[in-house]
């Protein structure tokens, strides 16, 4: 997410009456933040309207690259933009759909998945007679590009899934989430393409990776299923592609994929995490405490790495996920829908962050 389907979340959730009255008085006082929200100050809106999620800082922090679904385009599409939201443009190939961008080291070079090879147009949403499930494009490749999009080419070609690659700030691996040998599984692999490595390899869906900021550990969201029906479940989801996103848990582990550890442990969704810059806190997007469990709200929270000290960062009434903060810790971005001119848009925040 950090994810393909993680927007479908946000875009899901029509604003109920409370939600509405809350932004009416956060409006009257020219604010983007709710009542206790006491680490965001400054928040600002950097895209105006559509679907925009998983935006993420350059490595020299002056540009954001997302993903976002928007006026001729019908499904995600890849962007950059500075960071006050201007000078907006498409960098991936405006065909198939696309996911989970990241800039390189050095910023001349991005990193996204695609299915445009297999199709230009939008491939066919997920079967929800199925139930609430997400679908995992097999036609999903990587690609590197140029960081204006030219020159895209396929990274690591493989058979099946392969998305949701994220890279190291110390600039040497590339980690992603892959099917390549027929289940959800965490790869690092070096920034040039050398010295694959499988990390993870229980039967489940483990996903959504990302380095902590000294590179000794990756973050994830998981879901390994228990009982015999659970896994009989899994597997003939995956078997068409598609998986269910109802009990995401946070795990840790480290860059070698040693010392694997579960951090939170409860019957929602829980996803996106990122480590704040002191190696110690991780931020992350759950519907825990949610008093609607239908169209549930999705709020940011914070905790230490080993589950402790559970902090709610966020209090809107709808979703907020896909948090990244700054290297120095000063600036967190996100995608949320506050402030919607119309009742399904994502967008993009900035923050300024307090400890």
């Amino acid at each position: 997410m950090k994810i393909l389907a993680f927007l479908a979340l946000g875009i899901a959730f029509s604003l109920l009456s409370c939600s509405q009255k809350k932004q009416a008085d956060a409006k009257q006082a020219n604010q983007k933040s709710f009542a206790g929200e006491r680490h965001l100050k400054n928040v600002r809106m950097l895209t105006k309207s559509g679907e925009n999620a998983e935006a993420y800082f350059s490595f020299d922090e002056q540009k954001l690259i997302f993903q976002s679904t928007h006026g001729p385009y019908k499904c995600d599409q890849i962007f950059t933009m500075n960071l006050d939201g201007s000078g907006q443009k498409l960098v991936s190939t405006g065909k198939g759909r696309t996911t989970c961008s990241y800039f390189l080291p050095g910023d001349q070079k991005i990193i996204y998945a695609s299915t445009h090879a297999a199709d230009p147009g939008c491939p066919p949403p997920a079967d929800f007679s199925q139930g609430y499930v997400w679908k995992i494009y097999s036609t999903f490749e990587l690609y590197v590009a140029n960081a204006d999009g030219s020159n895209p080419q396929v990274f690591l070609p493989a058979p099946g899934y392969d998305a949701e690659a994220t890279v190291s700030p110390q600039k040497d691996k590339i980690v992603f989430t892959s099917t390549r040998n027929g289940d959800l599984d965490i790869y690092t692999v070096n920034i040039d393409g050398t010295d694959l490595k499988q990390l993870t390899n229980t039967l489940g869906y483990d996903g959504g990776p990302f380095f902590s900021w000294d590179g000794k550990k990756i973050v994830y969201r998981s879901y390994h299923p228990k009982t015999p029906q659970q896994k009989q479940r899994y597997k003939k989801l995956l078997a068409q592609e598609l998986i269910e996103p109802t009990a995401f848990q946070i795990m840790v582990m480290d860059a070698d994929g040693s010392n694997k550890r579960q951090i939170t442990n409860n019957e929602f969704a829980n996803f996106a995490p990122f480590y704040h810059p002191d190696n110690k806190r991780i931020i992350f997007c759950s519907n825990k405490g949610s008093k609607n469990q239908r169209k549930p709200d999705f709020n940011l929270w914070m905790m230490n790495e080993d589950g402790s000290d559970l902090e709610q960062i966020t209090h809107f009434d709808g979703f907020d996920g896909f948090p990244m903060f700054t290297r120095d810790g000063k600036k967190l971005v996100f995608a949320s829908n506050r402030f919607n001119r119309h009742a399904h848009d994502t967008n993009v925040f900035l923050a300024d962050w307090v400890d």
